[in-house]
Order: C-alpha cells, then sequence, then structure tokens
C-alpha cells in the first residue's frame, strides 16, 4: 500500500542499490576498449581493476585511465552488462511488495571525454534498455538518483529511509556517514571475510537476493 501523494510504502523494506558495478558490469567493455585503443596487449585479460592498474603503469597512465573511463561510462555505456540475477531481484521484490531505488555517485560528465556525454543520460537510457523501467520490476524513474559527492549519496541515503542499502565498494559502506540504521550489503566477488559483522558480504545477486528477500534481514 501506497501513501497517497509521498511514495512512501506502508509496508515493505525500502532497498537502495548502487549503480556502478552493481548493477551494471563494466568488465568487458573496458577490456575490450583498451585492446583497441591498444592500452593493452591483445592477449591481456581481465576485469576492469585488471585493466585500471595495467593502464596506470603506462607513462600518462592516470590521464589515458581517465579518458577510458569518460567514454566507457558515456559512448560505450550501451556494451556495458547487466548482472546475472538483477532483473529476477527487482522482480521478486516488486512482487513481494518492496521499494527499491537507485543512489549513485556519478558526476555529470566524464574527465577528458571530448563529446561531453551525459553519463547520467546514459545511464538512464542503459537501464530504460535492459528493460529496468518494465511495470513488472516496480523501478520507478523517479526513483533513480545520481550524486557529485559522496557525501551527497549517504545523505541521500538517508533522506530516503532506505532500510537496506547494496555497494561495491568497502569505503561507502563503512564511512562515518554512512546512515546508522541501514543495514549494508556489500556485493563483491572477490572478498572474503568482512572485519565488520554488521555488513552482508554477497558474492553474486543470487545471494542478494538470498539476504533480502529470504532471510528476513
Amino acid at each position: 500500500m501506497v501513501i497517497s501523494g509521498h511514495g512512501l510504502r506502508l509496508s515493505g523494506k525500502r532497498i537502495g542499490i548502487d549503480f556502478d558495478n552493481t548493477l551494471v558490469s563494466y568488465d568487458e567493455v573496458f577490456l575490450e576498449t583498451a585492446r583497441k585503443r591498444r592500452l593493452v596487449a591483445e592477449e591481456f585479460s581481465g576485469r576492469k581493476q585488471a585493466v585500471r592498474d595495467a593502464i596506470r603503469l603506462l607513462p600518462d597512465g592516470e590521464t589515458a585511465w581517465q579518458r577510458l573511463q569518460g567514454y566507457v561510462y558515456g559512448t560505450g555505456m550501451s556494451s556495458a552488462q547487466i548482472f546475472a540475477g538483477v532483473v529476477d531481484f527487482l522482480r521478486r521484490a516488486c512482487a513481494e511488495g518492496h521499494e527499491v531505488f537507485i543512489v549513485s555517485h556519478k558526476t555529470e560528465y566524464g574527465h577528458y571525454d571530448p563529446d561531453q556525454v551525459s553519463l547520467r543520460d546514459a545511464a538512464r537510457k542503459w537501464m530504460e534498455d535492459q528493460g529496468l523501467f518494465d511495470e513488472a520490476t516496480g523501478l520507478s524513474r523517479e526513483n533513480v538518483f545520481f550524486e557529485s559527492t559522496r557525501s551527497e549519496k549517504l545523505a541521500r541515503i538517508g533522506r530516503l529511509g532506505c532500510s537496506h542499502f547494496v555497494d561495491d565498494l568497502e569505503e561507502v559502506l563503512t564511512d562515518p556517514d554512512f546512515p546508522s540504521r541501514v543495514k549494508r550489503i556489500l556485493f563483491s566477488r572477490d572478498a572474503g571475510s568482512f572485519p565488520d559483522h554488521d555488513v552482508s558480504v554477497c558474492h553474486d545477486w543470487n545471494a542478494v537476493t538470498k539476504v533480502l528477500l529470504d532471510d528476513n534481514a
């Protein structure tokens, strides 16, 4: 049930989700674009972080990496992939009466992007193309927020009254300004045990679904 004029549900969880590297995977597009630009060798393989680390070793590597990011998050966004299990999670969350928000630290434009493509518009278009705004997912366009700084992102999570938040960055979830009453889920394919026992670690979206929808978190 929804309170008229406010969009606040009387029951159900208010689940916040980060965007980059949480809903969307850039591993393949970073690798392929880096190869095409000859920033890494054709035989190079690895995820986004491995590509980043390799490029940063090059002369003027940090600038090259920033330019690559500007392209991937903008013009190249259409080649990014959605993580397996995300759509199923959204559909089930909607069916069970939960409300989902996307809250992302994303600047309007990328550094060193000569085309000055709006990264936020590119992200919204990607979500549209992935069917994330379909009625069955329950995700509203009005529930997508892009913030210019981490501090603004954390403040938004608090104002939305999120009961849970999923993020791929440990530093976001452990930030002293992270809203204290929000239950934290770290989405990481590589993380092992986490020193903060109040943070649930999930290696894929099946695990996120279990924590949020099966375990009564």
